[in-house]
């Protein structure tokens, strides 16, 4: 692979607690990916219009507030209707185990809950993204 990867972390609906997106952000950044942050109440539209613009080769969704299944789905329909199924989507946050698989049938390639390693998300990027 050439180049940086590129990685959008993104705040979707009204959930305002920012600080696991933040410190994800953070180690991606440290692993030399690039990374940009929408910060907080962002709609999927809004989402998946700046992956578009900033070339983005992973979305990174991070949701606390129960809306996961709604959300998350959002963007990637949105993300597909636009031709841009190429793109990495992992999620993390509150996240029932049982609603796993049904995002994953969604689109969302990897889900990572509280406590997951941030080598582990890194390593989940760096052998999954679509380049």
């Amino acid at each position: 692979m050439e180049g940086q990867i590129r990685v959008l972390v993104a705040k979707p609906g009204l959930d305002g607690h920012d600080r696991g997106a933040k410190i994800v952000a953070r180690a991606l950044r440290d692993a030399g990916m690039e990374v940009i942050y929408t910060g907080i109440h962002q709609t999927a539209e809004m989402i998946v219009n700046t992956a578009l613009q900033e070339d983005v080769d992973v979305v990174g969704l991070s949701l606390l507030s129960g809306a996961h299944m709604t959300l998350f789905r959002d963007v990637t329909e949105i993300l597909k209707e636009r031709d841009m199924g190429d793109i990495l989507v992992i999620g993390g946050g509150i996240i029932p185990e049982e609603d796993i698989p049904d995002l994953k049938d969604a689109g969302i390639d990897g889900v990572f809950g509280p406590g997951t390693p941030l080598e582990d998300i890194v390593k989940f990027i760096r052998e999954n993204v679509k380049r």
